[in-house]
């Protein structure tokens, strides 16, 4: 019996130790090294160290607070959206059979397994400033001038921030769908009997048993959103005037444009902490009368 114990201990050693070596490799070790390098001018033949400078000139440059304001209002509006929309359409799709739940789910995930960057592609070309346009044509049917949406500082964000709802969609049904499916029917029994309406399940049936989800879904949603990147790097270049320049992309740019990885990875444990505190506040604000 010892023996086949100490046998099943050492296979399960064995299969934490392939995980564990992943983190190590591609999680652990460049963090590490990230938090060296934020301390050092980087040379390729030996770097200096320079102690806080990184994180001072950081701390000094106008564009960082920028980027970080920038990467709020993103993160900020998106997020709230998204979830709303996402909520709504759970709600909308739930009385219907299985079957048809799984044809609106897999329609509105549809996004979400395509590439970033081919959705990139399919926004630009909906934004193209041209009449040639999916945006513009539409606009255009109703007399309204062709807009440089992705060219504009009036509307650049904006362009964006619509993008992400509706790429994002897809998950956040999903999730909400499988948390309505869970609440217990006897609820809507006893909100019938009562006589409550619609809008009254959902406010003190509905979104009270959903919330841990609720909770969920908006801290990862803003850490997804303060890390963004992709989309202002491929649609917009962070332009106009650095209108949708993100602290995602300031970063890209400091160390693979300008080569000052140092100073990048300083911008990058400035952003983790920043992360780490809103995320931090964000859950004890809105988890404290949740159980799980």
């Amino acid at each position: 019996m010892k023996k086949k114990l100490k046998k099943d201990t050492m296979w399960a050693y064995v299969f934490i130790l392939v995980p564990l070596c992943t983190f190590t490799i591609f999680t652990l070790y460049p963090v590490v090294s990230a938090a060296i390098t934020s301390f050092q001018e980087y040379k390729p033949m030996g770097s200096e160290w320079v102690g806080l400078d990184n994180y001072v000139h950081t701390l000094k440059n106008d564009l960082f607070y920028k980027a970080l304001w920038n990467t709020f209002v993103y993160a900020i509006i998106t997020v709230p959206v998204s979830m709303l929309l996402s909520f709504s359409i759970s709600i909308m799709i739930l009385p219907y059979r299985k079957k048809i739940q799984t044809v609106f789910k897999a329609a509105y995930y549809l996004p979400a397994i395509a590439s970033g960057v081919a959705l990139s592609f399919v926004w630009k070309w909906i934004y193209d400033p041209m009449s040639t346009g999916l945006l513009n044509s539409v606009l255009g049917a109703f007399g309204v001038p062709n807009q440089n949406w992705l060219g504009s500082g009036n509307t650049a964000m904006a362009s964006l921030i619509i993008m992400a709802v509706f790429a994002g969609l897809g998950q956040n049904v999903i999730i909400y769908t499988a948390a309505l499916l869970g609440v217990d029917s006897t609820y809507y029994e006893a909100a019938d009997i009562d006589g409550a309406t619609f809008w009254q399940k959902v406010r003190y049936i509905v979104w009270p048993l959903v919330k841990p989800t609720t909770v969920f879904l908006a801290i990862t949603g803003v850490i997804n959103g303060l890390q963004s990147f992709q989309n202002a790097y491929l649609m917009t270049g962070g332009g106009p005037d650095n209108a949708t320049t993100m602290a995602g992309l300031l970063i890209f740019n400091r160390a693979f444009k300008y080569f000052e990885y140092g100073e990048a990875c300083a911008q990058a444990l400035l952003l983790a902490a920043i992360i780490a505190v809103f995320s931090i506040f964000q859950f004890r604000l809105n988890s404290a009368d949740v159980e799980y």
